[in-house]
């Protein structure tokens, strides 16, 4: 009996054994429910689509329209909650979970914006505001940075204080950039905008500039750019040898060949030559580059080599002569009555054209269709007869020709080495002066070196000097603009006015 009772007293206690622990397993896995909102910092507005996640790991849900969301069946503990949506910073919130109960938790979200410093509003340095006289292309200096880690673009604007034309430049990684083709003598208005794609851009004050002009400009020139001839209008030089190329302003296009400019500052003009498929055409253009416009058409400028062609205005600026091979012709501003008003022999090629002061009159340079047998004669304009023969009979080229302003002397150039070659090079070009009254010439003494030529001569609008082409006389070195003063006791050396620059006029 007792060893009977003994084995029940047994069973039963590892009965209760077991019941008691089945009790606390059930207790461990009881469960409640988590609910939530989720809205912005400070406004409280509700964030939709926010993704909800715990630690330890549950269920993910994403908030509703009106920033609510519930995992329900969560086991009991403690968990850290995480909302998270790209606009807006991750946030954390702790969440102990009760079995058969409900606990609350509200997310307030930061932008990403509110995470990130906007960058440093952009100084503007250079052009500096309200400079004047800058010169084009225009490099635009600003100072800017970041106040956190986030890269930083820039957009510059630009408007031109005259036509109200903008300028956008977006993308810029650095701090400085260089814009070309702006308008001379143009007043401009700038402003840099700085970003960091993520917090609101800045902008900085509005700065302005002028432009260089061309009012004080009163001379012409050609630069060979990337293959073509290419015009510019230049100042005066300074004192020192230093001070050449004195207010350069580029007038037409890298991209095109025009040369031979002549200004006449009546009318607010400068003619040129311009090569059209074949073809070379007179054009007009204003002083400072703009309404460029052909004038020439069916009858184009023609000679035996293009760019040794010059071509005259008349003094008035209404008109324009102009050869084509053995005829000069005339034509209005306009580009209309087209005539005949010389016409040469047939095997003579008139290559350049001046005109007298008055008006009455024309100088021609005529050679033969390799450029020699050169004369120049003067022509009287309204009857069409020959006046004077002031060169003729020597050999090799002639060029160069222009009238004194006050009518009584021609400039031309000539190689006195008299050298006549398939190639019309010159070894020993001079310039001389030929006087109208006495019927005689000079030597215009340049005291320039052996193996080098002067050409293109042209007077100064007072006479009291002349300006000119210095190069060598192999035809590839570069060329120079000088000046020579005239008519003074002791002797003034040349001085220079423009470097790699050719076809001077100097109005």
């Amino acid at each position: 009996m007792t060893q009977r009772y003994f084995i029940r007293l047994l069973a039963l206690s590892a009965l209760l054994f077991v019941g008691s622990c089945e009790e606390e397993t059930l207790d461990d896995q009881a469960f409640g429910t988590l609910e939530g909102k989720v809205v912005t910092q400070g406004d409280n507005t509700p964030v939709e689509n926010v993704k909800i996640t715990t630690s330890p790991s549950s269920n993910t849900v994403f908030t509703d329209r009106d920033g609510n969301f519930r995992i329900p069946d969560i086991l009991v503990g403690d968990y850290s909650v995480q909302a998270e949506q790209e606009d807006f910073q991750a946030a954390f919130e702790p969440a102990s979970i009760l079995a058969g109960k409900t606990t609350n938790v509200v997310f307030e979200l930061d932008s990403l914006q509110a995470a990130n410093l906007r960058p440093r509003v952009p100084l503007l340095l250079a052009p500096e505001d309200k400079q004047t006289d800058v010169l084009s292309p225009v490099e635009f200096v600003w100072s800017s940075a970041a106040n956190d880690q986030d890269p930083i673009t820039y957009s510059l604007e630009l408007r031109n204080g005259n036509t109200g034309a903008t300028q956008t430049f977006e993308a810029l990684a650095d701090t400085v950039l260089v814009v070309e083709d702006l308008a001379i003598g143009a007043n401009y208005f700038w402003q840099v905008t700085a970003t960091d794609d993520i917090t609101e851009p800045v902008q900085s004050k509005i700065g302005s500039f002028q432009l260089r002009g061309v009012s004080q400009n009163r001379y012409l020139f050609v630069r060979n750019l990337e293959g073509n001839n290419v015009i510019f209008s230049g100042g005066e030089p300074g004192g020192t040898s230093a001070e050449v190329n004195q207010n350069e302003i580029q007038l037409t296009a890298s991209g095109i060949n025009a040369y031979r400019p002549k200004a006449n500052r009546l009318v607010g003009k400068i003619a040129y030559i311009r090569t059209v498929g074949g073809e070379a055409h007179i054009f007009t253009m204003n002083l400072d580059g703009t309404d460029q416009k052909q004038l020439t058409a069916e009858v184009p400028v023609a000679a035996f080599r293009q760019d040794e062609v010059e071509f005259a205005w008349y003094p008035n600026g209404s008109a324009l002569y102009y050869p084509n091979f053995n005829k000069v012709y005339s034509i209005n501003l306009d580009g209309s009555g087209v005539q005949v008003v010389y016409e040469a022999a047939v095997n003579e090629f008139i290559t350049e054209i001046a005109v007298s002061p008055g008006g009455g009159e024309l100088a021609l340079k005529l050679n033969d269709a390799q450029g020699y047998n050169a004369e120049v004669r003067t022509v009287n304009i309204a009857s069409g007869q020959v006046t004077r023969t002031v060169i003729s009979g020597v050999s090799g080229a002639l060029g160069g020709i222009d009238y004194a302003p006050d009518g009584n002397r021609i400039l031309y150039t000539r190689d006195v080495s008299g050298t006549q070659n398939n190639q019309y090079r010159q070894l020993d070009a001079r310039i001389f002066e030929y006087n109208l009254v006495s019927g005689t010439a000079v030597e215009i003494d340049t005291r320039k070196p052996a193996g080098f030529n002067t050409l293109d001569a042209k007077y100064a609008p007072n006479g009291g000097s002349v300006i000119y082409t210095y190069t060598s006389n192999d035809g590839i070195s570069e060329r120079s603009i000088r000046r020579k003063q005239l008519d003074t006791e002791e002797f003034f050396e040349s001085e220079v006015v423009f470097t790699n620059a050719s076809m001077p006029d100097w109005e």
